[in-house]
């Protein structure tokens, strides 16, 4: 498989999110590989999650977004001017927020943060089976309603 890598800065505004993961997923579809809709979906969480924390946090400056698919994951960095790291908290049980970095917890192989110059580079890496012909199967996929 080659080789495929994605760009995008957005403004750190609430309708950046939207657009921004929608670029990217289309970006990714459009690559022509065998990623299977379980990878493309997680990608699609993680990165409205790195970008929802990024515009929430960033101080003034563009937040910005990369994706990099090689023969052993897909990659995804999110980076903003804001140089605190998020926390990961025990949200309220009625708070309609803080769970995000749980999810992509969860759901990334392996994900960080990494401090840059200006702001900070959050991170995940989503591991592609051995043989991208063969789907990635979850047993979640069945229980869905459509």
């Amino acid at each position: 498989m080659k080789a495929h890598q994605f760009a995008l800065s957005v403004s750190a505004t609430p309708s950046a999110v939207t657009a921004a993961r929608h670029r990217a997923v289309d970006a990714i579809e459009g690559w022509d590989t065998a990623l299977s809709n379980e990878v493309v979906h997680t990608a699609e969480l993680v990165i409205s999650e790195f970008i929802t924390n990024a515009v929430r946090y960033a101080e003034a400056g563009p937040v910005s977004l990369s994706v990099c698919l090689d023969e052993q994951s897909l990659r995804i960095e999110v980076c903003d001017d804001c140089p605190e790291p998020p926390r990961p908290g025990l949200p309220d049980p009625c708070s309609e927020s803080g769970r995000g970095l749980f999810l992509v917890a969860a759901l990334a192989d392996r994900y960080g943060v990494e401090p840059r110059v200006v702001g900070k580079c959050c991170w995940a890496e989503i591991a592609l089976p051995a043989n991208t012909d063969q789907p990635i199967v979850s047993p979640l996929v069945s229980q869905r309603s459509r």
